[in-house]
């Protein structure tokens, strides 16, 4: 007898159930980004000062160069958005300690304040929708979003339960 984890069943990838997906994605980022979206246009921001602010949270001295690598966007774009960050006191700069040509990125407490109250909401969505699809739809749901990223990004996030790098 086959074991039904393993037979493949290629319905799934049929055009209909595809481009639902793209839709699915879009309709989700469109959900998932609306309450910070309010958040930030109150202050005059948009959605890469939130990136900006959510990486620098989730990383405490990362360096520039670290934070324009998982954002890829140019110097120039982080130049704008962080120089307002820093300037409205969210985020600090200061030199690395072995290299001082280093930018280390740190929230101020007005950073860390602001980033708590984007990403509450987002995190209360998305406890939601795993609470309501279960563990095993919570693991296949990792799997898909770990296939959609490039490859040299999936390192970053390790095997359930391991250590975050």
């Amino acid at each position: 007898m086959s074991d039904l984890r393993t037979a493949i069943n290629p319905l799934f990838l049929r055009e209909e159930e595809l481009r639902q997906a793209i839709e699915l994605l879009f309709f989700a980022y469109r959900d998932f980004t609306a309450e910070p979206d309010a958040i930030l246009a109150e202050y005059g921001f948009g959605r890469a000062h939130h990136r900006v602010i959510y990486f620098v949270g989730r990383h405490p001295d990362m360096t520039v160069s670290d934070l324009l690598a998982i954002l890829r966007i140019t110097k120039q774009s982080l130049s704008r958005v962080l120089g307002q960050l820093v300037d409205e006191g969210f985020v600090t700069q200061r030199p690395g300690a072995r290299d001082r040509r280093q930018r280390l990125l740190q929230l101020t407490e007005k950073g860390i304040e602001l980033e708590r109250q984007l990403t509450e909401r987002q995190r209360a969505r998305i406890a939601r929708a795993y609470r309501d699809a279960g563990a095993e739809a919570v693991e296949g749901f990792r799997k898909v979003m770990l296939g959609l990223i490039d490859e040299d990004d999936r390192g970053r996030f390790p095997p359930r339960g391991g250590v975050r790098r």
